[in-house]
């Protein structure tokens, strides 16, 4: 059977191998917990659409080489741009029109999403149509904990779990392991890890898109779940009277009564974490998942764009580079935000967060079918601009 890889002369943070009618992409940078930088990006949305594109490929396959699947984005990209307005923009661009057409790509697609797998990271395993969990699988949508937002598509899917849930993931970063995941719908199968060579093996022998023979050989090596006791996810009944609660501090006041009650031990470090993160980034994220629930995928990744470009430039607040510094920086875990309560956070302020672009300066993401490679970066009035300032620059 041919076994090519296709090789990327520079560093190979993605790999991509083209094995029979099987197509395997490993995110290859271990070191750094695959974050997804601006290469990673660039080289996922290539071998998506070339093999999308290819008639000989039926499958794709998506991994993490290491102990990670992805933690998501790279932060220090971020705060390295802060000082360069839009200097992150292109890949933000890339990686919102990449995520649409994950959640709507035409061929069969299994995550094999054995470790951490947060944030921007899990936009690469929930929206497949097959995504393998194991016992060291580790979730979080932790972003407005840093002063942003539930990105990647996640305020349209957080939207639509189950009851409240969606808003407790969003505002406070709680973590799901691999059963939480299948069994809140976030992944459809749990597989052991010591399983999991086995499956990818399994899966390329296949060599075949073919659904149902697809979902039959993962569940050769699939376990039922069994939620623990102590699960968050039985505490739906808490989490649906606390979250649905209008704003983010009637949210916080309840939680705070329900964490009063016997048998509610488990709600005091998520309260303190809750308490401890941006209000800005706390407000920002609860109106966006509860839009999300008006909102059809292509609506809300375009207002998770303007939400993006338009904290990073700051605009009613910089907690996101405070976030950042507190975090993976000076990793000193003392933020000070700014404004520093929610009762400071002005409400007319949040709204200039969601105000729709002008329509060229929108995320392009193509209706028509027949184009929906279209919308590029390259094709996009930002790089039409970019490239209008570059002639200027080298005219003078």
């Amino acid at each position: 059977m041919a076994h090519g890889v296709v090789k990327n002369p520079d560093e190979q943070v993605v790999l991509g191998e083209e094995i029979g009618n099987v197509r395997l992409v490993t995110l290859n940078r271990p070191r750094q917990l695959n974050v997804i930088s601006s290469k990673v990006v660039s080289l996922l949305a290539e071998y998506l659409e070339k093999w999308e594109k290819d008639d000989r490929a039926k499958l794709v396959i998506v991994k993490g080489a290491g102990r990670a699947f992805s933690a998501g984005g790279d932060l220090k990209m971020f705060y390295d741009g802060k000082n360069s307005k839009d200097s992150c923009l292109e890949v933000v661009y890339r990686m919102y029109w990449l995520c649409h057409h994950i959640h709507t790509y035409k061929k069969t697609q299994v995550a094999l999403a054995h470790g951490i797998t947060m944030g921007g990271g899990a936009s690469l395993m929930v929206p497949l149509k097959f995504s393998v969990v194991t016992e060291k699988t580790v979730f979080s949508t932790p972003e407005a904990s840093i002063g942003f937002h539930t990105d990647c598509g996640f305020s349209f899917i957080h939207s639509r779990l189950p009851g409240h849930l969606g808003e407790f993931l969003a505002l406070t970063g709680a973590r799901l392991n691999g059963k939480e995941l299948v069994a809140a719908g976030l992944a459809t199968h749990f597989v052991p890890s010591e399983k999991l060579p086995e499956l990818e093996k399994r899966l390329i022998g296949l060599n075949t898109g073919d659904e149902i023979a697809v979902k039959s050989a993962i569940e050769e090596f699939s376990e039922d779940v069994q939620l623990d006791g102590q699960s968050v996810l039985n505490k739906q009944s808490i989490i649906d009277e606390c979250f649905s609660k209008e704003t983010v501090a009637e949210i916080i006041k309840s939680f705070e009564a329900e964490a009063g009650k016997e048998g509610n031990g488990w709600i005091g470090p998520v309260l303190k974490g809750l308490k401890k993160s941006s209000p800005t980034g706390l407000k920002i994220t609860l109106r966006s998942v509860r839009e999300g629930r008006e909102q059809s995928l292509a609506e809300g990744l375009k207002k998770e764009f303007r939400l993006t470009i338009n904290i990073l430039r700051a605009i009613i607040s910089a907690d996101i580079y405070e976030g950042i510094r507190a975090l993976t920086i000076e990793k000193d875990n003392a933020p000070k935000w700014d404004p520093p309560t929610l009762d400071k956070v002005d409400d007319d302020k949040v709204d200039l967060v969601f105000q729709p672009f002008g329509e060229d300066l929108e995320l392009q993401i193509p209706e028509n079918e027949n184009c929906r490679w279209d919308g590029k970066y390259e094709n996009s009035a930002y790089a039409t601009s970019q490239e209008l300032v570059r002639q200027q620059s080298s005219d003078g």
